[in-house]
């Protein structure tokens, strides 16, 4: 099947030749057709990079009425950068659709612009749902004539806190409309929206949603926890051309490995939520014109990055959802590249890598990181060809002489010891005595438990960082810790605390730390200027049915709050259960030990008598 074969009008199919697409994607094979014939709701399951925003895209612009100046269908959206995104490939496909007007609308932006875009006639507004509550509430955006609704990433808007939003938006626009949901993801709220806001949905589901992209290569590298930040330099210098993101968990993590790759030379920088949005449109600039070779981001702040080159995606941690890591690495290998997919590992994360093997239904391959030698072969190797191929221009043939002069007392080996350490002794230097910092996954003896826990006395006394480790009272200076009454358990994981944090503060600009996930409760950090936000924010609060208990941790030496006696109360019932097994053991030991007493005095006594008798 081809584009022209679909049904799309003339400037439509103008458009997208334009772009170059010539054969649509599974997904869009299936929808784009049922789209443009049918007026019911759609429920699409498919991956990031299958090409969903043309799947719903390309019917919108072809059904709008350009002649009605007013909105008929909005986008919603999670994040600024996919709104960005999903509009400039929106106005690509509307390029020869003379007055059709497509306006964004996001927070961060100047609110004035957007509303003054709005007055002049726009027929689709793709929208975050922050702002688009905003311009609700000033009675600019008004949603009565919607003909059509469309959820884009509506998995990752409900793990950021948007349900009540949604409900909110969803709530203004009419009962008889088309609603268009499409997700990576069908979880039990998805589930709850379509069952309140759609009716009779097809479903389409594109493959299997967990497989992963088919031109992706999986590795992992086996690191211990402190050696991280060094693997992953290692892994940028063995591959010399990459051009990738590398995931962190936390804000912070993001701007702190970030800002090691720029200390140490590398075209790096972060992408996260505190940066504002020149700030954000600046970095995403520089990324997608390859003057920034890694982008360190979290997993909402990537939302919208659409590049097609991209080679390699990094796991710097791995998430708590498998199915985050299938959304990461989809990333690259697009468009027909191939792509490598990384995961910086721990001995701890096996059992991790095993469940993500039997996702994706294929092996995810052990990779050694590579010596400092390999490394600086590699890019020795690498500057030569760079000499190689620079080309010569004419304008250097009158220096040629006193060139010559200068060198004549270099034989062409010298020159070239000469010219090769003059732009890699530092490299050279990093990289002399650097040692192996492979972990062998299957090494239980107790050599290696000896290692570890050497590596782990090493680590406590030369990184501050490790003072704030798992159970630990320290926060980062400026940051609040907290205790939350959830924890594994009931479900809860890193991203359904972030999205309870926003749903419930209403804000989505609260610098998150570090986030602790324990079996019964949990620990996460906070800008301090927010503390009296947090603690009256989730006053009352429920989720999943539980009722929700929030307080400050209170720091080392102080009076112990209800989240330190807690972590207190499950370590010493551990260590109760421990002992009194112990105990136990001893017990019958020594009752073991008296019977075995007891025959050997009796056959002793038994033996006195028969020789007195004798």
């Amino acid at each position: 099947m081809i584009f022209s074969d679909i049904g799309l009008n003339k400037n439509i199919q103008k458009a997208i030749k334009d772009l170059g697409f010539t054969e649509p994607t599974p997904i869009q094979q299936e929808a784009i057709p049922y789209l443009i014939s049918e007026e019911k709701d759609l429920i699409a399951l498919a991956q990031t990079g299958t090409g969903k925003t043309a799947a719903f895209g390309l019917p919108i612009i072809e059904k709008i009425e350009i002649d009605r100046r007013l909105p008929q269908t909005i986008i919603l959206c999670p994040t600024r950068e996919l709104c960005l995104q999903i509009t400039k490939d929106m106005d690509s496909y509307a390029k020869y659709t003379k007055d059709l007007k497509i306006t964004a609308v996001y927070g961060g932006a100047n609110i004035q612009t957007q509303i003054r875009a709005l007055n002049s006639g726009s027929q689709i507004i793709v929208g975050t749902p922050g702002r688009v509550i905003d311009l609700i509430k000033r009675k600019k955006l008004k949603l009565n004539d919607i003909q059509s609704v469309v959820l884009d990433e509506a998995d990752e808007m409900l793990n950021m806190g948007f349900k009540d939003d949604l409900d909110t938006i969803l709530a203004e626009t009419p009962e008889e409309k088309q609603t268009l949901l499409f997700s990576a993801t069908m979880p039990k709220e998805v589930m709850r929206i379509t069952k309140n806001y759609m009716f009779s949905p097809k479903t389409i589901e594109v493959a299997s949603r967990n497989e992963g992209a088919k031109n992706v290569e999986h590795h992992y590298y086996m690191v211990n926890a402190r050696d991280r930040y060094q693997a992953l330099r290692r892994i940028c210098d063995v591959n010399a051309g990459i051009y990738g993101i590398v995931f962190c968990r936390t804000r912070r993590e993001t701007k702190d490995v970030a800002d090691k790759l720029m200390q140490d030379g590398y075209n790096a920088d972060a992408l996260h939520g505190e940066l504002s949005q020149s700030q954000r449109d600046y970095v995403m600039k520089r990324f997608r014109q390859k003057s920034i070779q890694i982008l360190v981001a979290t997993d909402v702040a990537a939302r919208g990055i659409d590049i097609n080159e991209l080679t390699h995606v990094i796991n710097y941690n791995l998430p708590d959802d498998n199915e985050i890591y299938i959304h990461r690495s989809g990333r690259t290998g697009r468009a027909g590249n191939k792509g490598i997919s990384i995961i910086i590992a721990h001995s701890r994360e096996r059992r991790k890598i095993q469940s993500i093997e039997k996702m994706l239904k294929k092996e995810l391959l052990l990779k050694k990181v590579p010596s400092g030698e390999e490394i600086c072969e590699i890019q020795l190797l690498k500057l030569v060809d760079k000499v190689i191929n620079t080309k010569v221009g004419p304008q250097i043939e009158k220096y040629i002489p006193a060139i010559n002069d200068k060198l004549s007392h270099l034989d062409k080996e010298e020159l070239i010891k000469h010219f090769v350490s003059t732009e890699f002794n530092k490299f050279l230097a990093f990289y002399k005595n650097a040692g192996n910092l492979n972990v062998d996954p299957n090494n239980k003896s107790s050599k290696g438990r000896e290692n570890k826990r050497n590596e782990s006395r090493s680590s406590r006394k030369n990184s501050s960082s490790s003072k704030r480790n798992e159970g630990s009272n320290h926060a980062e200076e400026g940051y609040s810790r907290f205790f939350i009454n959830l924890g594994k358990q009931k479900g809860m994981q890193a991203q359904n605390l972030i999205g309870m944090i926003n749903e419930f503060t209403k804000k989505r600009n609260i610098p998150v730390g570090k986030i602790d996930i324990f079996k019964n409760f949990s620990f996460f950090e906070i800008d301090s200027e927010f503390e009296n936000t947090i603690l009256s924010s989730f006053q009352g609060t429920e989720w999943n049915g539980e009722r929700v208990s929030v307080e400050k941790s209170k720091a080392p030496g102080s009076s112990t709050g209800k989240g330190d006696k807690q972590q207190s109360k499950e370590r010493k019932s551990f260590r109760d259960r421990k002992n009194s097994k112990t105990k136990n053991e001893s017990s019958v030991k020594r009752k073991r030990s008296t019977k075995s007493t007891g025959k050997d005095s009796f056959k002793s006594r038994f033996s006195d008598s028969k020789r007195k008798r004798r």
